[in-house]
């Protein structure tokens, strides 16, 4: 009897000690998520772009109160705009440089630096703040150009938000760039643990892309381990026409503006 005891009280102890560890992981997740899903950098307020092509700096009062930044590149005889929502890493130090494959076709590209990337000022707190902070942005551009020439295009996470900003407005068409099908569900591939009611951004892709009336074009790369080009299949299934999925051969996450492959479509799109 003692033996049995012994061993319900380790067993208890045991299962106790698990509890405590999990709990301490999901909090230090739940406290830092933001820092992980968004890899922020900043600039110094008077850092100078340094690009060739002509360009305009936009400082953009956003919801809040705080200024996001973001670079306008201007095309030759334009003929509308890109407006631009990049990955989770990187600055408009970096970002820029893929200006030039759009506008060389003929369109103006806008690229915004999320608030904490930058010069733009804040801190990335949730999901609801992030859609405001495009939102905003766009309603600006929009005083620039006619939504019927403004083509919103997502990068990796641009891609939901470019997705929720598209099924609220009218532009010309929406271009993304591995996509994923529900940012819950990829989260949830990579942290299985954590659970989905603790998670500050969803992100769930598919459940507006059917709201959408324009266009839809997909781009993924084969090759891409960390959004598996199988979310562009399921997106692509959510739309009424099979012809606008586009699969990279030896293309990964990375460098997909640079893919000729894909420069190639493109032409073909902003012709």
């Amino acid at each position: 009897m003692e033996i049995i005891k012994t061993l319900k009280f380790l067993m208890l102890v045991l299962a106790s000690f698990f509890v405590v560890i999990y709990l301490l992981v999901v909090s230090y997740i739940y406290f830092n998520q933001v820092g992980m899903v968004f890899q922020s950098a900043r600039l110094p307020k008077d850092y100078k772009f340094d690009y060739q092509q002509k360009y305009e700096e936009l400082n953009i009062r956003s919801f809040d109160g705080i200024h996001l930044n973001g670079l306008l590149f201007k095309a030759e005889n334009s003929k509308g705009l890109v407006f631009y929502l990049h990955g989770n890493a990187g600055t408009l130090e970096t970002w820029g440089k893929i200006a030039k494959i759009y506008t060389r076709l003929g369109y103006d590209i806008f690229i915004l630096d999320y608030r904490s990337f930058g010069k733009s000022e804040g801190e990335i707190e949730n999901e609801e703040q992030l859609n405001k902070d495009v939102a905003v942005v766009y309603e600006t551009l929009t005083k620039r150009y006619p939504e019927n020439k403004i083509i919103i295009t997502g990068y990796s996470i641009g891609s939901g938000l470019a997705t929720i900003l598209a099924s609220k407005n009218k532009p010309k068409a929406l271009i993304l760039q591995a996509p994923y099908y529900s940012f819950t569900e990829l989260s949830s591939s990579k942290i299985p643990f954590f659970p989905n009611f603790m998670k500050k951004f969803s992100l769930e892709t598919y459940g507006y892309l059917p709201k959408i009336k324009v266009p839809v074009y997909i781009f993924h790369g084969m090759q891409d381990e960390l959004i598996p080009f199988k979310n562009s299949v399921r997106l692509n299934g959510l739309l009424k026409s099979d012809k606008n999925l586009f699969l990279l051969k030896n293309q990964d996450h990375i460098g997909m503006n640079e893919n000729e492959d894909f420069q190639n479509q493109l032409k073909i799109i902003l012709q």
